[in-house]
């Protein structure tokens, strides 16, 4: 049968009649490409728990990050309900379908809101179903909110996304990615490419016109985090095996790097290495600092520079990072030493003198 976007429940994929009419009613992480079926799965998924499943009092709440996402799934749902179960659903009066609401004779209904950036407004529900759209994108806190709703009444909870990425900026691991790891989980992953409704020639185009990295992404569902690294965390775990550096000795090469942060949430990071007499680089010392003034960290860079003498001081320069660097390289103590290090950019020396082409990976390569 040819798929009908107006009826799509006539051509459902195996992965979306094993996901939608599943009679268990238990955690579902579903790990999709973009335009899979995934919001047509749990839209029609919401109203069979309705109607075959729940009983009076219980509800679902789908939250996506914007209420127009909402909307569009709740839509969805009332498309499907009035078509395969008309006499059930409450279409006139105060209980009527709103952008909010799809309610059922039989006491059930679906909710729809907005997550918001901390869940904070949607303290208060008692929830049999959580359903949670785009779920990659949702903050920390709006799970910590949500959660608490489904343990009075056996809840369970349907979280849904495109990847986007496994950490935090501070290396901790984001909720999503921690539920794709989860057995309590009933697992889905679903690629464009195992989609029959993608066009193979529209895929290849895309192929063609994005980035291997936002292909991965976008399409084929892949935590592409490895993707964009060099060394695996085990890798770096393996060989961080130095002692800190207790003494410091005059007659050693050391060389400082530094990132600076500034006064966002970043760290600004100072590190110090040593370069051997066999030619190996290790790690001596790292140190490092929040919401620091450029002039801050020019100063404890003067510092640093006054008891480990540095043989060269690597400074990212861009954003804010500029400011330190012009300060560094109008000092007499530090302007022959000083190289700046824009990762997309090339170094420039106290001559303004411009060498080859270093991009972090050449860096980290070399």
């Amino acid at each position: 049968m040819k798929y009908d976007i107006n009826r799509p429940w006539l051509t459902l994929d195996p992965w979306q009649k094993e996901y939608i009419f599943n009679k268990e009613v238990f955690d579902n992480f579903l790990l999709c490409g973009r335009q899979v079926g995934k919001t047509t799965g749990m839209s029609i998924r919401s109203v069979e728990l309705c109607i075959n499943h729940f009983k009076k009092g219980e509800f679902v709440l789908i939250n996506s990050i914007t209420e127009k996402q909402g909307y569009h799934m709740l839509a969805k749902a009332l498309v499907y309900a009035k078509q395969i179960y008309s006499k059930h659903v409450i279409l006139k009066g105060k209980d009527k379908p709103t952008k909010h609401k799809l309610l059922f004779e039989n006491g059930t209904g679906i909710l729809c809101y907005a997550a918001g950036e901390t869940g904070e407004g949607l303290r208060g529900f008692t929830i049999k179903k959580l359903m949670s759209d785009e779920g990659s994108r949702m903050s920390e806190e709006y799970f910590i909110a949500v959660s608490p709703m489904m343990s009075v009444v056996g809840g369970s909870r349907d979280i849904a996304s495109t990847p986007a990425g496994k950490l935090h900026s501070d290396g901790s691991e984001k909720y999503f990615y921690k539920c794709s790891k989860d057995d309590d989980f009933k697992r889905f992953y679903v690629s464009a490419e195992d989609c029959p409704r993608h066009k193979e020639e529209f895929l290849e185009k895309e192929r063609e016109r994005l980035s291997k990295l936002a292909y991965a992404q976008e399409y084929l569902a892949i935590f592409t985090d490895e993707l964009k690294r060099l060394f695996s965390n085990e890798l770096i775990r393996d060989l961080c095996v130095s002692k800190p550096l207790t003494t410091i000795k005059h007659n050693k090469e050391y060389y400082l790097g530094v990132d600076v942060a500034g006064l966002g949430e970043d760290e600004c990071s100072y590190e110090v290495l040593e370069r051997l007499g066999d030619g190996r680089i290790e790690q001596r010392a790292n140190f490092t600092e929040k919401r620091n003034l450029t002039v801050d960290t020019s100063r404890k860079i003067f510092n640093m520079n006054q008891t480990f003498n540095f043989k060269k001081i690597g400074v990212d320069d861009a954003g804010v990072g500029f400011g330190v660097w012009s300060e560094l390289m109008n000092d007499d103590r530090t302007k022959r030493k000083t190289i700046a290090l824009n990762n997309a950019s090339r170094t420039v020396d106290k001559d303004g003198v411009k060498s080859k082409k270093i991009l972090k990976e050449e860096i980290n390569i070399n």
